[in-house]
């Protein structure tokens, strides 16, 4: 049985990766530090845990020993935000944390490592969608470590032929998601109509967002497996919808009808963001299988989030 190591597997977008995997035979190792993964996302499955934290270097012995065919790598500080506010616990798990992992790739000689990128390496966009080869440009240190990481591992092919993919996120979302990463806005609108609170919208709520259903993304990784090495692509739904009729939608869904309270625009926002996914479905055979409204549907409803009328 081929074994898959996912770091954060624990996590809202990695506990997801986790299931598609075992559902398509694999043996599934998780290593995660539970700072913001849950252990209930996990307990139940038929999975190796390791609590360990990548920016411990001892990792690397760990991975090394544990001898994954592959490796997902998911864990990070996944906020903007947070990025602004304190670049270097940023820059110590997204880089040093992932140099850490792609070292005992290394060493662990394993077929490939997939990557969780971002759709911050492109920072503004200078046409919309944005394909791959746009002009990466962050306007975040989380899209600029991102960008790092990404560089390290075209380096780390061509010095000692490590295997990659690097899977550039739009704004994933869907159920487990707390209110951080770049999908989070849902989860925090789920949490103000489930607390009956009025919900509150950074800039004008005209921004424009790519949302796609976290499901989708895990089929994406579990793809990217064993199809075409070194490549990076846009996992993305190509819509996009503004953050008012985001929430205008929830509303509707939900039965949920408090006007927003806007504040001021938050340091590291994009204004408008669109990947485009051809390239994607292309080389992956893959397609998003959950369109927005249904995505937000199972989002709404599921853990307690809203009750369901």
């Amino acid at each position: 049985m081929t074994k898959v190591l996912v770091t954060g597997g624990a996590g809202f977008i990695g506990s997801h990766i986790v299931e598609a995997l075992l559902e398509e035979g694999y043996e599934v190792v998780v290593i995660d530090n539970f700072s913001s993964g849950k252990f209930d996302h996990i307990k139940d499955l038929p999975v190796k845990i390791c609590p360990f934290d990548i920016t411990d270097p001892r990792v690397i012995d760990v991975i090394v020993d544990l001898h994954p065919s592959f490796i997902i790598h998911q864990a990070a500080q996944v906020s903007v935000a947070e990025s602004v506010h304190d670049i270097l616990h940023d820059e110590n798990v997204n880089v040093k944390g992932s140099l850490h992992v792609i070292q005992a790739a290394i060493r662990a000689s394993v077929e490939k490592i997939l990557f969780a990128s971002s759709a911050a390496v492109y920072g503004n966009p200078m046409a919309l969608p944005v394909t791959i080869d746009h002009p990466t440009l962050p306007e975040s240190p989380y899209g600029l470590t991102k960008l790092t990481v990404e560089k390290y591992l075209k380096l780390a092919h061509k010095f000692y032929g490590l295997s990659y993919g690097i899977l550039r996120y739009s704004n994933v979302f869907g159920p487990r998601q707390d209110g951080k990463g770049e999908g989070g806005v849902i989860s925090i609108f789920a949490d103000r109509i489930l607390e009956n609170e009025t919900p509150i919208i950074y800039g004008s709520g005209e921004q424009t967002r790519d949302f796609i259903f976290v499901k989708d993304v895990a089929y994406a990784n579990v793809l990217a497996l064993k199809q075409q090495e070194n490549v990076c692509l846009n996992i993305s739904s190509n819509n996009r919808i503004s953050i008012n009729q985001l929430w205008e939608k929830m509303g509707k869904i939900s039965g949920f009808s408090f006007n927003p309270i806007y504040k001021a625009e938050r340091a590291g926002d994009i204004l408008h963001s669109i990947l485009c996914n051809e390239e994607t479905m292309a080389q992956l055979e893959w397609m998003p299988r959950t369109n927005l409204e249904n995505g937000l549907r199972e989002t709404l409803f599921s853990s307690k989030k809203v009750l369901q009328k």
